[in-house]
């Protein structure tokens, strides 16, 4: 298969199945859903109250937040590296 070649694979998150499409190998698209699920049932131990959509909202906030410290530290050390090379 090519790598612009589209998969379609059924992943369940918290409790619901959803049907993803995409150009990445169908393990890296279980193991991305499994991380997401993971993520929601870690936010919902903490508030069990919290209906399924808020739920997600807060798992995309912190996912994002993650994401961008990741990001900062990335460029960060791109820097440094860059310093280190002039």
């Amino acid at each position: 298969m090519s790598d612009h070649t589209k998969r379609k694979i059924t992943v369940d998150i918290y409790g619901q199945q959803y049907t993803i499409v995409g150009s990445e190998s169908s393990s890296h698209i279980r193991i991305v859903a499994s991380m997401v699920d993971d993520k929601m049932r870690e936010i919902n131990a903490m508030n069990p109250r919290l209906d399924i959509s808020k739920v997600a909202v807060l798992t995309a906030v912190n996912v994002m937040h993650e994401y961008l410290k990741v990001k900062d530290e990335l460029e960060q050390l791109k820097m440094v590296i860059q310093r280190e090379k002039d």
